[in-house]
């Protein structure tokens, strides 16, 4: 039975699963370039001008489905890592104006967006304040009828490619998470200055952003003053399920680049795949995988029936991401030396899942979202 058999899905997922992965057979290389930044822009554009990005924004008169977004993360993962983070980072980025931007802001930077004509970053982290967003130092203070930003937001996804970017920064109605607000920052804004371009293990645009004495108008304020850090949540709960997924690409592809080296690697007068332990490795693979999509598209079903999510969706991206990361490393040993060959396919997604069992929430964070939605009776 297709994954996409299973009664979680309806016809229309079907049929995007199988386009989706028609097209991103012959479209997609599984590398990039030396120029990763030019490389993301052109694959915003490609996914905007294919219309994959329309499903990562909501349109008028229907929200974001978590279904949908979840099969495209998924598959785009399995093809280019790349990829999987343009089309993610589009939606993650512009999501807080899906949920509650004015109509004026959804006209103005939504359309752009689906049609990968406008780049979207979402500024929550800083130096101090990772997993614990309430310890927030970025601050916004009212000037008239603008806001002044002053602070830093580090880990920034999309950072120095972005046209703009949704920055949660306190504005002080109250202590801790209750006194931060939400705005829509243009690039070009006088005050705002890409600090630092940070390179990571699986590349892809990342910059430490700095506001200094940065002037916007009070008009791009999204949402109540002092309700940014609900909205911030709420933003990652459309796009945790979706993590999980980007996971389940990941952890496919590498069983099947597993699946292909024991049954092609001479050993010993047969192949690799003729050793009981080889066997045992790649149905503990297929199990781990199979137990996480069932999580996951059970989280992004009762997310689209309107149903709390948040124990499910925790649950989905602690189990999809570190069985992943056993599956990867599983598929890594069964290519012995040549996984760990720079450039090899098992070895670029060694390096691509690491920092999904850290962003959107740490595992560590899943584990105590589990707990207190259990002792809450949830």
């Amino acid at each position: 039975m297709k994954q996409t058999d299973w009664p979680f899905f309806e016809s229309h997922h079907r049929e995007l699963a199988e386009q989706l992965s028609e097209w991103a057979s012959k479209q997609l290389h599984t590398g990039h370039g030396n120029d990763v930044d030019a490389e993301c822009k052109h694959l915003v554009h490609q996914l905007g001008q294919a219309g994959w990005l329309h499903h990562a924004v909501a349109q008028k008169g229907r929200g974001i489905d978590t279904r949908a977004i979840c099969l495209i993360r998924e598959t785009l993962a399995f093809h280019n890592g790349l990829a999987d983070f343009a089309f993610a980072m589009q939606g993650l980025g512009s999501g807080a104006i899906s949920l509650d931007g004015t109509p004026e802001q959804q006209a103005r930077y939504l359309p752009r967006v689906a049609a990968g004509e406008a780049i979207a970053a979402f500024a929550l982290s800083e130096p101090q304040a990772g997993s614990d967003v309430a310890a927030m130092q970025c601050g916004a203070r009212l000037d008239g009828d603008h806001y002044v930003l002053d602070g830093e937001k580090t880990w920034i996804s999309n950072g120095g490619i972005a046209d703009f970017y949704v920055v949660f920064a306190r504005t002080g109605e109250a202590p801790g998470a209750r006194g931060i607000t939400a705005f829509i920052v243009d690039a070009d804004t006088p005050g705002l200055q890409i600090a630092e371009l940070i390179e990571v293990i699986a590349p892809h645009p990342l910059a430490r952003l700095r506001f200094t004495n940065c002037r916007i108008p009070a008009s791009q304020r999204l949402g109540a003053s002092g309700q940014g850090f609900k909205l911030a949540m709420r933003t990652l709960d459309v796009f945790r399920c979706s993590v999980a997924a980007a996971a389940q690409g990941f952890g496919r592809r590498a069983l099947h680049e597993g699946l292909q080296r024991a049954q092609s690697r001479a050993m010993f007068g047969g192949l690799l795949a003729d050793f009981q332990l080889t066997q045992a490795k790649l149905a503990q693979m297929a199990l781990t995988l199979d137990s996480a999509a069932l999580l996951t598209y059970r989280a992004a079903w009762q997310r689209d029936q309107g149903r709390p999510v948040t124990k499910e969706a925790a649950m989905a991206k602690l189990a999809a991401t570190e069985g992943a990361q056993a599956v990867i490393d599983a598929a890594l040993q069964l290519h012995g030396g040549l996984g760990v060959v720079s450039g090899q396919m098992v070895e670029r997604l060694y390096r691509e899942i690491r920092s999904l069992r850290i962003y959107e929430g740490a595992s560590e964070v899943q584990q105590l979202i589990i707990g207190r939605e259990l002792l809450k009776g949830n």
